[in-house]
């Protein structure tokens, strides 16, 4: 491109995000009338502008690409309503010019992406120069390398309090016409003189990605003039930062060079963006901190009532605290203009900036008070808007088939920002005619447990509140950026929702190698409706559980079993097949019981839960699992002497639950377990297994604290400290009413009144006893 041809194009640069810039560019532009419009943006996504300029598309939307193998790489390029590139795409498509972007395709920019972060993990490039963006904000430049202290000491000569309240006042507020786009090349050039040092030095790959991307549109502006547009009939739209650079520098990319750019292959989708995501909040760093607040004043730049903008924006920050119950007069919300007024004139404004705003907002509205005002600060400057896109624009299958589920589903109103709690009752609706209004909320708890698996963060889910009800499922919804860019990622995995999912379980049962897994797996099936994977599962856990002696795994995997089967009818599932497998895995958790129960007590603790979960499945499918093998082999574990005590005094105390054993042969197991002469842990063990259940039974049983009284009578001091350890854990588990309890009967026992016994063992202890309890917390037992 020679030197003429590049002066007489119209180079316009612009920060990313800047209602300013846009307005100033749309003057431009109908001066010039040009009849290409060239945008700093992916070369390969010039298909989609005519989607993005669709009448019923609503920004803030994105350009996203992803690569088409794992691991999946993302870039994106946002554009609100008030971005210069927008409104530079909007403005060609009603006048009928070419418009084109003109960076790198997306492709080279996600491979060069990974150089860059590479350069950075190397230590090869120092990012103290230039700041970055998280790894899916990397396209769209930030309007200058952020250099903070340059940044800073232009805020500190201007006298404004940071460089966004210097930019804002200089810039967005400048109404004078070309200044904006003068001021843009004098400021790009005088910026690069004095940065540019530095990025030779430390930001070698970064300095070498800038000149890259400017050699190549300075490629695809030699196109478009070679292609018959006039030079001067050229408006060429970029980031600040290379403005000057397109304007003065001369270096053309070579169709060699072209080709020696590395590249990794990818697709293009659009997605509909979020306010808090544009927000400098969320990490992006070519955002800004207000993006509601510049559509404020986008809208009045548009209708040429700037001048309005802080009576709206003052005004809304009072409606938003009125509404949370701050009342605020019309009289508070003048006197604040007028202040923001104030504070404008006093930097030499002729507009309030935001920080103006905000500091009138906070002395007037806030009474002085900063979190008086923060949570309507926080929903006036950044908002919660999320943009849209018109039906049929060019998406990847998977996002369609959501969308399509979605409104099927009557999920739309859903998507959105702000949290919102969503109640399931995934019972059939008898009320409604037809099938698909009867099972609604079971078809939306399908999708939610699909996209929840597939690691879509669109919905968590969360106790329901209502204890048993398995009918019943609470959601807390909300929409966000990054669940658009994950069901992008998902369409690796299959083409929609469903088919995705199955592929990733199908993946995690190929690999799964335990029975606790299997059983995960098999529930997973049966949440998200798919019934061939169940069936797999279900294969899987069979297989796994032959060779497993693992009888708290055999427990969680039948406890898995048991609620599917329980509920398998809600969801519609055939769950007659899981059957045979709770039997095996229950006959299998009896049969290694008392191996199992040859433990520590530390594996005792997960024991019991097992054993827990067991007799439950006994009692709710006493018709599918052997139940007299259950009871036949908690009675072996309760009379052995030679398994872990606490287990066997557990296995006692579900017998007694149970009445599957006598009194008499409970007072006969109570008197040999508590008898003298048996060692202190597994006497005092044995009872704390005892205690863990039916609690009243055993507050019932004046004899069994008979015995353990005339037990504890008969140990010497050092057998006592050695028992005390289990009998303080065991205690520790009753209520104050059940303690208050067992206070009565000691005091019976004991000849002393009961009121006396309960103050003296549930009362507050004594200097002395503290000081026994903590020299008993490091006795060391292994002496013994």
């Amino acid at each position: 491109m020679n030197s003429v041809a590049a002066a007489a194009v119209h180079i316009f640069g612009v920060r990313h995000l800047s209602p300013g810039g846009s307005l100033h560019l749309l003057e431009l532009l109908q001066e010039v009338q040009p009849t290409a419009v060239l945008i700093e943006g992916p070369a390969d996504a010039n298909s989609e502008i005519h989607h993005l300029t669709n009448r019923n598309t609503t920004p803030p939307v994105a350009i996203l690409a992803f690569t088409e193998d794992i691991p999946v790489r993302t870039v994106l390029w946002p554009f609100a309503a008030y971005s210069p590139e927008y409104q530079a795409m909007k403005w060609a498509a009603e006048n009928g010019a070419h418009a084109a972007f003109i960076d790198l395709p997306s492709s080279v920019t996600v491979a060069m992406q990974q150089l860059r972060s590479e350069a950075k993990e190397t230590g090869e490039d120092d990012d103290t120069v230039t700041g970055e963006r998280s790894d899916t904000d990397t396209s769209s430049d930030s309007y200058f390398p952020n250099d903070s202290s340059i940044y800073s000491r232009i805020a500190a000569i201007a006298g404004e309090y940071d460089y966004d309240m210097y930019w804002e006042r200089n810039y967005e507020l400048n109404p004078s016409k070309g200044a904006y786009q003068e001021s843009i090349i004098a400021f790009s050039t005088q910026m690069r003189e004095l940065t540019e040092e530095d990025e030779r030095q430390h930001q070698r790959v970064e300095y070498a990605y800038n000149a890259v991307r400017e050699a190549y549109m300075r490629r695809q502006i030699q196109d478009t003039i070679a292609s018959g547009h006039e030079p001067n009939r050229i408006v060429v739209v970029c980031g600040a930062y290379h403005a000057a650079a397109l304007a003065h520098d001369s270096h053309v990319m070579t169709d060699q060079e072209c080709t020696q750019l590395p590249s990794r292959k990818t697709k293009l989708t659009l997605m509909p963006y979020s306010y808090y995501k544009l927000s400098s909040m969320s990490g992006y760093g070519a955002g800004n901190n207000a993006p509601n607040y510049y559509e404020m004043m986008w809208e009045r730049m548009r209708t040429n009532t700037l001048e309005e903008l802080p009576h709206y924006y003052l005004s809304s920050i009072a409606r938003w605290m009125r509404e949370t119950g701050n009342h605020r007069s019309t009289a508070e919300v003048i006197e604040a203009v007028r202040l923001a007024e104030a504070l404008a004139a006093m930097h030499g404004g002729s507009a309030p900036t935001l920080r103006d705003l905000r500091d009138a907002a906070q002395t007037l509205l806030g009474r002085g008070d900063l979190s008086v005002i923060a949570e309507a600060l926080a929903r006036v400057d950044v908002g919660t808007a999320i943009g849209s896109l018109a039906e049929g624009v060019s998406q990847t299958p998977i996002q369609d088939d959501l969308n399509r589920l979605l409104k099927q589903l009557k999920l739309e109103k859903y998507k959105t920002t702000v949290a919102t709690d969503l109640s399931l009752d995934l019972r059939e609706n008898r009320r409604v005619t037809s099938e698909d209004s009867a099972f609604l909320d079971l078809n939306r708890s399908t999708l939610l447990h699909r996209l929840a698996w597939l690691g879509i963060s669109f919905a968590k889910l969360h106790p329901s509140g209502q204890e048993h009800a398995t009918w019943a499922e609470h959601w807390v919804i909300q929409w966000s950026p990054e669940v658009e860019i994950q069901v992008v990622e998902s369409t690796l995995l299959g083409e929609t929702i469903e088919v995705a999912s199955a592929y990733v379980l199908q993946q995690k049962l190929d690999s799964c190698t335990t029975i606790a897994d299997a059983s995960l797996l098999i529930r997973t099936a049966c949440d998200c409706r798919m019934l061939e994977q169940m069936e797999t599962a279900r294969q899987t856990l069979q297989r796994l559980a032959a060779d497993s002696r693992d009888v708290v795994q055999i427990a969680a995997a039948a406890k898995e079993l048991s609620m599917i089967i329980g509920y398998g009818g809600l969801r519609r599932m055939d769950t007659a097949r899981l059957l045979p497998l709770l039997e095996q895995l229950f006959m299998r958790a009896c049969l290694f019981l008392q191996d199992a129960a040859q433990c520590n007590d530390e594996a005792a603790n997960d024991m019991m839960s097992a054993m827990n979960e067991l007799n439950r499945i006994s009692l709710e499918h006493s018709d599918q699992v052997d139940e007299a093998l259950w009871l036949q082999e908690l009675l072996h574990l309760s009379e052995r002497d030679d398994r872990n005590p606490r287990l066997s005094g557990f296995a006692c105390a579900i017998l007694m639950e149970r009445h599957a054993i006598t009194a008499q042969q409970c007072a006969e197991e109570v008197s040999r377990r508590l008898s003298p002469g048996i060692p202190a842990d597994l006497g005092a063990g044995w009872f704390e297994g005892l205690s863990q259940r039916n609690r009243y039974a055993l507050l019932s049983r004046q004899s069994l604290w008979e015995q353990l009284n005339a037990y504890i009578v008969s140990l010497s001091d050092d057998e006592f400290a050695r028992a005390l350890v289990f009998l303080r854990r065991a205690f520790s588990s009753f209520a104050p009413r059940e303690k208050t309890m067992i206070a009565e009967l000691l005091g019976e026992l004991w000849g002393v009144h009961a009121d006396q016994a309960a103050e003296i063992l549930t009362g507050e202890l004594k200097e002395d006893e503290v000081k026994m309890i903590d020299e008993l917390n490091d006795f060391d037992f292994e002496e013994f």
